[in-house]
């Protein structure tokens, strides 16, 4: 019986890469959907048209398309420049201007393809020439998109994303090492596998994990109101944009004496379990803050009554 490895070798060269992109673009269109009514549709579908430029660079050079090196170090530098917007698009993912964010996040991708357009325009049939500055940035970018993952339930996803993405701008890395184009292949493939990883495991999760916490336990009911929408967003958003929430619902409860605090992990309730004078308050507070990343729907898809 072949083995997954015999059959990939099998398979013309890139086919596989491609063949991956495919499912990452089809994945980050479905997250998409998943993830409607939220400031996060655009990430997602940044991620599916990353996914879909690297179908089209890996069938390029599937079909012999792209064997100049100029022109395939064009071609990969606007790939990693749009693969690039997802991370940069969640920064921005707040109402009301989470939509002309995404001019900007626009601009990104563009300037930092600039150099692959200049290098096609003024000099033909040469790599583009990439500042060192742009190599770093674009390396902390990508750092960036996993460390808001890396304390959610998304960490193996964003894991398998950020590996899959360095490896695939290894050339545009602020140091690099020349290999082969067997070896090139190969790491092409890789990389595609792994971002197609962490996609498949991010939307198994997004399906599997509409529950919060355990609020079975006895509690006030607005934990229970509260914990499963914010961890929803947590999963949804990353931590950036949590700590922002924690930060701005745990100043408005000090402020009116809420025995209530908001944490990465929920909320935890404290005071006389009786006293529940403060619940509608608390609640009314809560769902403002929301309203600035998700729409009713969501909540209501997500556990808010």
């Amino acid at each position: 019986m072949p083995t997954p490895g015999t059959f990939l070798a099998a398979l013309p060269p890139f086919l596989p890469a491609c063949m991956a992109a495919l499912v990452v673009a089809a994945v980050a269109a479905a997250g998409a959907v998943l993830a409607r009514g939220s400031t996060a549709v655009p990430a997602a579908l940044w991620a599916s048209a990353a996914g879909l430029c690297l179908a089209v660079e890996m069938g390029c050079r599937a079909a012999g398309w792209c064997v100049d090196p100029g022109v395939a170090a064009a071609v990969r530098l606007g790939t990693v420049a749009v693969a690039a917007c997802p991370t940069m698009s969640l920064l921005g993912a707040k109402r009301p201007q989470h939509g002309v964010w995404q001019f900007i996040v626009a601009s990104l991708g563009a300037v930092l393809a600039l150099p692959a357009l200049s290098a096609a325009l003024v000099r033909p049939g040469t790599p583009p020439d990439v500042h060192m500055l742009e190599r770093c940035f674009m390396l902390v970018l990508a750092l960036i998109g996993w460390m808001n993952f890396a304390g959610t339930r998304r960490a193996v996803a964003a894991a398998f994303a950020t590996v899959g993405l360095v490896v695939l701008m290894r050339d545009l890395l602020p140091v690099t090492w020349p290999v082969s184009a067997a070896v090139g292949e190969r790491l092409d493939t890789a990389a595609a596998l792994l971002l197609t990883a962490g996609a498949v495991v991010a939307l198994i999760q997004s399906i599997r994990g509409r529950r919060g916490r355990d609020t079975s336990r006895a509690a006030p009911a607005v934990t229970a109101r509260i914990e499963r929408p914010f961890l929803a967003l947590r999963e949804t958003l990353g931590a950036a944009w949590t700590l922002r929430i924690i930060e701005r619902f745990n100043t408005v409860a000090t402020a009116r004496g809420w025995p209530c605090r908001l944490s990465f992990n929920g909320l935890e309730a404290g005071g006389d379990p009786a006293d529940t004078t403060w619940h509608r308050d608390a609640l009314r507070a809560f769902r403002a803050i929301m309203g600035r990343f998700v729409t009713g729907d969501w909540l209501r898809r997500h556990g808010w009554e």
